[in-house]
């Protein structure tokens, strides 16, 4: 057996140049005891909170590997829940941002989140169009809520009544009673999807944002719960229903036909607000008082609209009749009260326009804040990874909108296509289509900006002063890093500069364009027009001209061989001295976008958009390996120095390291959400980054840890597994009708590893149980004590007793994941856990816990259970503990305990009203 070569693992180490994600929302959170200073925004996986009014970073909420697809901060300020792309949902500390909890119930991206108005309960909205209520203070799922046939866009608690509101794809506005969770109300007055909804005059009004210019609003009326309405009310409904009919389209007449049989509320629409905008609604949400309204479709402007409050409409109306009773006077007539009855606001008159905002990219989201002196900010996430703040008072007679704050110096506008390293390992060169940046590897900071044309391939020249830029546009631009100023600005190709490449002797360069010419450049000292001294300056030598577009180039280390890619899918070897062709290497299908020679000339590795990378030998031209290397096009490839190992980039968002020698995969880099443009590696090989679509740039460190290529392969097909098993159907509960609700869990890995750790700790207590009775026999018939033999695992958790040891196990569950967890246990297990159970709270451990687990296996095992003259016995214990406890700790609460007496009491009606009688076991037995 050979011996097994190790290498060295790659570690990301950190995240850089991302302002913000635009998938996700922008939120202000209170923070160090202020309001309206810090706004927390999605970042990749990450989420970073900013104080917008000196442009830091001041923390950071650290993710895993999805991306960040909403937030939503507590109405206490305390926390920040996040929604993820794989349907997770986190709740952040904001003092030491650390996560609290962790709900697993989508299975498909976080679309929506909000809190109620304690911040108890939490509801979120997915793609998989599912709601789902989650208590916050017991840490699990309550219910999830199915009706949507499509991506739900946004939910609303109600903050008097126990309602819940909800809005989707499917063009339906959805009312949940959370009491008997069950839709009783659906609106379908919308031809297109409802991407918005916000409620706002103290929740008597809901306005609706579509697919179209329009902003629907609706009326509600809310009926006393627990009465119909009488007869001369439905008489009443049914006159108002005749006289709407009449203008009223088919939807709405059906929306009021409903309304009349309805008794929690009524919705009827009272007419529409046009938007400037055409398209659709991307955002609509008011601020913390219902006062302020604005929306945003997908330009670049934010409307902003007040709404008035009874106080203001009555004014109105006053100052609008004391108007018609003097114009009646002046045309002399005689019935005053005749204007008073016809008189009435408009809806155009109780939502005022203010004004709108553009700003300088198109917005992606926004949050709104009014201060107690009166001023609007309103924070804009936009596009170009950008956050602008704008302040205006919404009290004025012609608001002027002021832009407070923008935040631009940490990151690009666009896409980052080409990266460097300097020699000495400290800088580094990004440059995208309208700057290029300078940022210091180690504090990640940038230390120098410079505005440039499209960019498209970078170097440093020796010596790291300037940098070279090739653009879009077939130019090259020379900069200085001392003054950050332009130098030179050279018209070297045609077409764009695609590739550009420094000589081994650090005394020129090349460039491939896309007017099918490969150019050789010197660099020269001239002397600079506004000063005595010289400056750097290059100047055209040599030119090689082909048959087809230059799409890369590189030099052979002893600067013998030129290698060009063509759009041909050839890569073609010249001389360079005499310019004298040498090889052609073809088998690519695709044309070849990347490639690079190893340090000692033997190997020629090259990256096609085919999604291969062959290896080839340099001496031959003989291809050596084909390596099937992405799912997606090959964008870069480049060796680590002094070594045959290389690095590759695709549009599959995944960085691959390989073996050049034993033509192996080694390892994949995951981080990135998008397209991978880019990437350079250190002179010293200790570092690689990267730049992606996500706006991300990424650097990645060697360590001293070593990586053994097998242990990797079998740590993905676990990984591999794992998002196997999140995919499955999930278990279906016996006697758990399949209707509006359902739970809020999902069956995750840690579900099933915590149900494994539950079944092999009761087995334990079986066999230590049985060891127990064993030894008490064999001491009786010897007479004397005989020593019994102490479990290691027991004793390693101090010596004690089985059922402690079920318990530490049990509690060690997290809370979120009880029930999935209880849901995959054999029903065999179950008698010996009830009798634990028992056990447990006679003792009074975890009352609530306990109780909690206890009702969920009663409910999941019900039929089990009765049927079993075993469990008898201890069904009527658990009644008796049970209750006793549980009535014990609403008079009595432990410290430090969460017990609630709703909460408590309704845990004690379920009991009484779960747990069994002997009458009904004997039936059933």
């Amino acid at each position: 057996m050979g011996l097994t070569r190790q290498y060295l693992r790659y570690g990301v180490a950190a995240v850089f140049g991302l302002i913000a994600s635009p998938k996700g929302n922008v939120a202000y959170v209170r923070l160090r005891g202020e309001s309206g200073r810090y706004v927390a925004v999605p970042a990749c996986e990450h989420v970073f909170l900013w104080d917008t009014r000196r442009g830091e970073k001041v923390l950071i909420l650290q993710g895993l590997k999805q991306e960040v697809t909403s937030l939503c901060p507590s109405p206490d300020g305390l926390h920040l829940a996040v929604g993820y792309e794989d349907g997770a949902v986190r709740v952040f500390s904001l003092l030491n941002g650390e996560v609290i909890v962790t709900f697993n119930g989508h299975k498909a991206s976080v679309t929506a989140l909000k809190y109620d108005q304690l911040g108890g309960r939490l509801v979120s909205g997915s793609k998989d169009t599912d709601v789902i209520v989650w208590d916050i203070i017991n840490e699990s799922g309550l219910y999830r809520l199915k009706g949507h046939k499509d991506a739900v866009t946004q939910v609303l608690f109600l903050r008097e009544k126990n309602l819940l509101v909800t809005s989707g794809k499917d063009t339906l506005v959805k009312w949940w009673d959370l009491d008997t969770q069950h839709c009783f109300r659906t609106l379908v007055g919308h031809r297109t999807e409802v991407w918005g909804l916000v409620l706002v005059s103290e929740e008597k009004r809901l306005i609706t944002g579509a697919a179209d210019s329009e902003l629907r609003v609706w009326d509600i009326t809310y009926l006393q719960e627990g009465k119909d309405p009488g007869e001369p009310e439905s008489k009443k409904s049914k006159g108002s229903l005749a006289g709407a009919e009449e203008t009223c389209s088919i939807d709405e007449t059906l929306d009021l036909h409903e309304a009349s049989e309805e008794r929690l509320l009524r919705c009827s629409k009272v007419g529409s607000i046009m938007r400037d905008g055409r398209d659709r609604i991307v955002t609509l949400a008011t601020d913390q008082t219902g006062r302020i309204l604005a929306c945003h479709g997908t330009d670049s402007i934010l409307e902003v609209f007040y709404v008035l409050s009874e106080d203001e409409i009555h004014k109105k109306m006053e100052r609008k009749m004391k108007k018609a009773r003097k114009k009646a006077r002046q045309q002399l007539q005689k019935e005053e009260e005749e204007p008073e009855s016809s008189i009435e606001l408009s809806l155009q008159e109780e939502i005022q326009r203010l004004v709108n905002i553009k700003a300088s990219a198109k917005i992606k989201s926004f949050d709104l804040i009014l201060s107690p002196k009166g001023e609007l900010k309103a924070t804009l996430l936009l596009q170009n990874n950008t956050v602008e703040t704008y302040a205006l008072n919404p009290s004025a007679q012609t608001p002027q909108v002021a832009r407070v704050s923008k935040i631009t110096i940490g990151g690009h506008r666009s896409n980052v296509r080409t990266l460097a390293f300097s020699s000495d390992n400290i800088a580094v060169l990004s440059a995208a289509a309208e700057s290029v940046k300078i940022w210091n590897r180690s504090t990640l900071q940038c230390i120098r900006t410079m505005e440039c044309e499209y960019a498209l391939c970078s170097l440093f020249v020796p010596g790291d002063r300037q940098v070279i830029i090739g653009t879009k546009t077939g130019k090259l631009q020379l900069f200085d890093l001392a003054s950050g100023g332009l130098l030179e600005t050279l018209a070297a190709h045609d077409g764009a500069v695609w590739s550009i490449s420094l000589s081994p002797d650090q005394c020129g360069f090349i460039t491939g364009g896309a007017d099918k010419c490969v150019k050789f450049w010197e660099f020269e000292l001239v002397k600079d027009e506004n000063s005595a001294q010289k400056r750097l300056s290059v100047k055209h030598t040599r030119i090689l001209q082909l048959d087809e577009d230059v799409l890369c180039v590189r030099y052979s280390p002893n600067q013998k061989l030129l290698a060009v890619s063509l759009l041909d899918c050839t890569v073609k070897i010249f001389h360079t001295d005499t310019l004298k062709f040498f090889l052609s290497l073809y088998g690519h299908k695709l044309p070849v976008l990347c490639m690079d020679i190893t340090f000692d000339g033997a190997l020629i590795a090259t990256g096609s958009a085919d999604r291969n990378v062959k290896i080839w030998g340099l001496d031959f031209g003989d291809c050596h390996r084909s390596l099937f290397a992405h799912n997606d096009s090959v964008m870069y490839l480049q060796f680590v120095p002094k070594s045959h190992l290389f690095f590759t980039a695709g549009k599959d968002h995944k960085i691959k390291q390989w073996d050049a020698d034993k033509f192996q995969h080694i390892q994949t880099l995951e981080g990135h959400h998008q397209e991978v443009w880019c990437l350079a590696i250190s002179p010293s090989g200790d570092h690689v980054v990267s730049s992606s679509h996500d706006k991300s740039l990424r650097i990645w460190e060697r360590t001293r840890e070593p990586l053994i290529v097998e242990e990797e392969q079998e740590m993905q097909r676990e990984a591999e597994y794992e998002e196997n098993v999140a995919k499955e159907e999930q278990p279906v509960v016996a006697g758990e009708v399949q209707g509006e609700t359902g739970l809020a869990g999902k069956k995750t890995i840690e579900t099933i590893k915590a149900a494994e750790r539950i079944m092999e700790a009761i087995e334990m207590y079986r066999e230590e149980t049985a060891k127990l009775k064993e030894h008490e026999a064999i001491c009786t018939a010897a007479g004397k004590e005989v020593p019994l033999p102490v479990n290691p695992v027991l004793q390693a958790y101090g010596n004690i007793s089985p059922s402690s040891y079920v318990l530490e196990v049990f509690k060690k569950v997290k809370s979120s994941e009880v029930e999935e967890s209880l849901l995959v246990l054999p029903f065999s297990y179950i008698p010996d856990l009830l009798t634990l159970f028992n056990e447990y709270i006679q003792v009074g451990t975890e009352v609530e816990l306990f109780c909690r687990a206890l009702l969920f296996l009663l409910r999941i095992h019900f039929g089990q259970i009765t049927s079993n003259q075993m469990l008898v016995t201890v069904i009527e214990n658990l009644k008796k503990t049970t209750i006793s406890k549980v009535s014990e700790a609403q008079k009595h609460p432990p410290a430090g305990s969460v017990f609630e007496a709703g909460r408590v009491s309704q845990m004690v009606s379920q009991l009484y009203s779960v747990l069994p009688e002997r009458k009904y076991f004997q039936q059933q037995c």
